[in-house]
């Protein structure tokens, strides 16, 4: 990271040298963060003055002059490094290839016709949000553009055509569409990495996968009547923003993944358009959270929210193991998943009467309540694999008989066709410790069953323990007004925050568990090649379908509220979210069914029936992000990478914790052995009635003394914004904390009519 004083000119000499002496090493994508102050007047443009200077013997896949300020080109690690010492480079990174984190549900966030948020922000009508994602099935019912107005004028963005994609495909719901294939088509010339196969994908913005279909329809799908997957979640389809207009960014390929210098242009690309709200599912996939100032995602997204551009990102699907979390940066609104009060129930009824309880999607000929042969391929080992993988049955051990095997290893469905390939007539797929009770539905290619690891564990039982063991399997369809909902996801990823465990994530969650959506008909619903069956919708489950349903909620608050910040908006979200259940519980965990805590749900479930109104906003500005970067350790030039610009940082070290965050942690250090107090300082705007006065409520965690200054906020048309100071305090001698490592409470602002919720998270968790 450190800046050489070499003459430019020198580095450009360096650089072809190199590329002969390096010829036989492999070259590989590196994404180059330059000052843009630094370039030479002579230079037209940024690209003139990058491929004068910088890149001699390679071509620049992409330039970024919105969100960042630099390039990415392909070359050998050695002519990265070289390149890196520029006087005017101020950060080098390698490509990275990232994945995806993969109706009703506006409804169960409060959502109603012709009044509340949807009518008060007119659907989401005018505002644009950007997907970023695997591409759109334009011809969809959900991506109808039927009585919209025309084109918001600010609209600076293209369709751009490609196979199977023409201009025609866009409208004035669809407004634009690109798609970006560089960074991925380097990546797959420097290997392993297979290239883009053109024989199921599309090189336009046409979706092959079905995921950003699906996303896209979630967070601002038209009215749909009559939808259903296959019978299943039958009725009105519809996204969270309606009338919002949708813009897609195709980053993702399929069975490819999605790499950063992608993903950066879509940014730089999104924001120069015009977009208001950009939905990105996508995350890293090995539990390893980068810097802020080496992950593009964070390094865009600030440059984003920085013009006023919200952005959402899936938290990811790594639970429930702790600190899994992911989209750490705290100008990102990281979005958990939950379950809603819809279900699609099955049964594996037992040869010895035992009925036992799971889900599936199931929409062929069902068993008809005949009984067969039920085996288990880990019973003794003769039957091969129990994950059930490619060629691991036995077709004389399997054939005609329904086969338990372990999740795990391969996808859900591929499993199913693995029996089914192996002459088996039914699957009963059983959860391990590590997915606990967390089911979700599958559009399975045989009759087959989901069962959470205790009805597992029981039918294993019932095979060893019986001669002749059978099954048959009933499945229900769909079953609404479930009881518990919301229920946290079992794969939903956990806190507590891994770079920075100061900042509270995930800052919420949203509905992310079997929801119904557009669909591509580029494959089938499981998205197996040998799935030849079409549907216009599909049910999937993952944080990326929680994702969209923030995306859409912004779009109303920012259609409601065109003056309120990124900030603001999250800060109406977390404020307003309940951690209740509808049977007025705390919210519980699918994984084991215990009561949840805000390291899994952040401030709780997005409600969206009160977020319109949310009385007081945390508000969050530029410099104080800076600030928070200085906390944190960040120089000047390290800030800049992320930025834009240059910073410069206070002589007193700030705290980061004293970032205007609508959530609190206080860390104690383990080392610490007596009384020990941490002290928060906030600011709250009132966006209520102009005279209103607040009291505080405190719910201090076990143990914990809490206190607030003043107790009492009162504000009128000339004061908008009142600060407090609140004080943690404890004795770490006494302090019990829990299975999760912290103890949690709240802190509660109300006028009587408004209540404004902050969760408080108490840990002895070391600083990072």
């Amino acid at each position: 990271m450190g800046k050489a004083t070499l003459n430019p000119l020198l580095a450009v000499f360096t650089v072809v040298i190199l590329s002969t002496v390096y010829a036989d090493e492999a070259s590989k994508t590196f994404i180059f963060r330059v000052d843009s102050q630094a370039k030479p007047s002579v230079f037209p443009t940024h690209l003139h003055w990058y491929t004068s200077e910088f890149t001699q013997q390679t071509t620049i896949l992409h330039v970024y002059d919105t969100v960042f300020h630099g390039f990415s080109a392909r070359l050998t690690r050695q002519q990265a490094h070289s390149l890196g010492q520029h006087p005017s480079v101020l950060a080098v990174f390698e490509d990275t290839r990232r994945h995806l984190h993969t109706t009703r549900s506006p409804q169960f966030l409060g959502l109603r016709n012709q009044r509340g948020l949807w009518s008060d922000s007119d659907y989401g009508s005018d505002v644009i949000i950007a997907v970023f994602d695997t591409g759109v099935w334009p011809e969809r019912r959900s991506f109808s553009d039927l009585n919209l107005g025309p084109i918001p004028r600010r609209w600076k963005g293209a369709c751009e055509t490609g196979v199977r994609f023409s201009t025609k495909n866009c409208n004035r719901k669809l407004i634009g569409a690109r798609f970006f294939s560089k960074g991925h088509e380097a990546g797959a010339a420097a290997g392993p990495l297979n290239p883009i196969n053109d024989t199921v994908e599309f090189r336009s913005p046409r979706d092959a996968d079905g995921h950003g279909t699906h996303t896209a329809s979630t967070a601002a799908g038209r009215y749909a009547f009559q939808a259903s997957m296959s019978g299943y979640a039958a009725g009105i389809a519809k996204g969270v923003a309606p009338k919002a207009r949708l813009a897609v960014y195709k980053v993702c390929w399929k069975n490819s993944g999605c790499f950063d210098s992608d993903i950066l242009a879509a940014f730089d690309a999104a924001v120069n358009d015009g977009v208001d709200v950009i939905s990105i599912s996508i995350g890293g996939g090995d539990g390893i959270a980068s810097p802020y100032y080496l992950d593009p995602i964070a390094i865009g997204s600030y440059g984003a929210v920085a013009r006023g551009v919200f952005v959402s990102s899936s938290a990811g699907n790594d639970g429930p193991s702790g600190m899994s979390v992911t989209n750490l940066a705290p100008w990102l609104t990281t979005v958990g998943a939950g379950t809603i009060d819809r279900d699609f129930p099955a049964q594996v009824i037992l040869g010895d009467g035992g009925r036992l309880s799971g889900v599936s999607l199931y929409a062929g000929a069902a068993l008809k309540g005949k009984m067969y042969e039920v085996v288990y391929p880990g019973k003794s080992g003769i039957l091969g694999d129990s994950l059930c993988m490619e060629n691991s049955l036995d077709p004389k051990m399997v054939k005609g008989k329904i086969v338990v095997c372990d999740r795990g290893s391969s996808p859900r469905v591929a499993k199913g066709l693995v029996v089914r390939k192996a002459g088996g007539v039914g699957m009963i797929l059983a959860n391990g410790i590590s997915n606990g009770e967390g089911l979700v539905g599958d559009a399975h290619l045989l009759p087959a069953c989901a069962v959470g690891a205790n009805e597992g564990d029981a039918i294993k039982k019932y095979i060893s323990s019986s001669r002749n063991p059978t099954a048959t399997l009933h499945f229900k369809g769909t079953i609404l007004g479930i009881k518990p909902a919301p229920v946290l996801a079992s794969f939903s990823a956990r806190g507590p925050n891994g770079l920075n465990p100061e900042i509270l994530k995930p800052d919420l969650i949203a509905p992310g568990v079997n929801i119904l959506a557009a669909w591509t008909d580029a494959v089938g619903p499981t998205g197996l090649d040998s799935d030849t069956r079409r549907t216009e919708f599909n049910i999937l489950s993952g944080t990326s379908m929680a994702c969209p349903h923030v995306s859409g909620a912004a779009a109303l608050l920012k259609s409601a509220h065109p003056d309120w910040s990124p900030a603001a908006i999250r800060s109406a979200m977390m404020t307003t979210a309940t951690v209740l259940d509808n049977k007025n519980r705390i919210l519980t965990d699918e994984a084991t069914g215990n009561n949840s805590t805000p390291y899994d749900f952040g401030a709780g479930h997005l409600n969206l029936g009160r977020a319109m109104d949310p009385g007081l906003v945390y508000d969050i500005t530029n410099n104080d992000y800076v600030n928070f970067l200085c906390g944190i350790g960040y120089g000047p030039k390290v800030i800049q990478v992320i930025t834009h610009a240059p910073a410069s940082c206070p002589a007193k070290r700030p705290s980061p914790e004293n970032l205007n965050y609508p959530s609190f942690v206080a860390m104690f250090p383990v080392s610490s052995k007596g009384a020990v107090s941490k002290m928060f300082i906030r600011s709250v705007t009132n966006v209520g009635p102009a005279n209103a006065v607040y009291r505080v409520n405190v719910e201090a965690p076990s143990g914990v003394t809490v206190t607030v200054k003043p107790s009492r906020l009162v504000f009128s048309e000339a004061v908008k914004k009142r600060s407090y100071v609140m004080t943690v305090a404890a004795d770490t001698r006494s302090l019990k904390m829990g299975q999760s490592g912290a103890l949690f409470g709240s802190v509660t602002w109300t006028d009587g009519t408004h209540v404004v919720r902050s969760p408080v998270v108490v840990t002895q968790l070391e600083p990072i």
